[in-house]
C-alpha cells in the first residue's frame, strides 16, 4: 500500500492509501476519491517529502501528535496486538494458507504473516479478504 498526501481544489489536505499509483488514477477517474472535508472530487496528489526515518525525525513526529492522533495510534497498536494474540502466525506462507482457508481446503481460522505485493494483489483478485496489520518499530525489537 502507498500513502499519498492529497489536496482538493479548496486546499484541504488529507491522506489516502492506495495499492499503487495506477490504483489512485483509476479511482480518481471513476469519482471514488473525494475530499473528506468538502466532498470535492477535484483532488490531486500533493508534494510529499520522502519517508526517511531517523531517530530524530521519530521524536518530532511523536511530539507533533495531538491527543486524537495519540489515541488513534494506541487503538491501532491494540488492534494489531489483538490480531497477533488471536491468530496463528504462518510466516511467509500467508498467501498460500489464506487461499486454502478461502477455498475451504483448511479449517477457517485467523492467520497473520507476510506476503509480497504480488501475492497480496493475487489474493485480492481471487476475492480473499485480508488486511495489512501494521508493524511498529517496537514490534521489531
Amino acid at each position: 500500500m502507498i500513502r499519498f498526501s492529497l489536496i482538493c481544489e479548496h486546499e484541504h489536505e488529507f491522506e489516502g492509501w492506495f495499492r499503487s499509483n495506477d490504483d489512485f488514477d483509476t479511482q480518481k477517474k471513476r469519482g471514488f476519491v473525494d475530499c473528506p472535508t468538502c466532498g470535492s472530487h477535484r483532488v490531486e496528489k500533493a508534494l510529499m517529502a520522502p519517508a526517511v526515518s531517523t531517530g530524530r525525525s521519530r521524536e518530532k513526529i511523536a511530539l507533533a501528535m495531538g491527543e486524537a492522533q495519540k489515541q488513534a495510534l494506541a487503538q491501532l497498536k491494540a488492534m494489531a496486538e489483538k490480531v497477533r494474540e488471536n491468530a496463528d502466525y504462518v510466516g511467509d506462507k500467508f498467501a498460500e494458507e489464506a487461499r486454502k482457508i478461502h477455498f475451504g481446503e483448511s479449517d477457517p481460522r485467523g492467520i497473520y504473516g507476510e506476503a509480497t505485493l504480488e501475492e497480496a494483489k493475487s489474493l485480492a483478485e481471487d476475492g480473499v479478504e485480508f488486511m495489512p496489520v501494521p508493524v511498529f518499530p517496537e514490534d521489531r525489537n
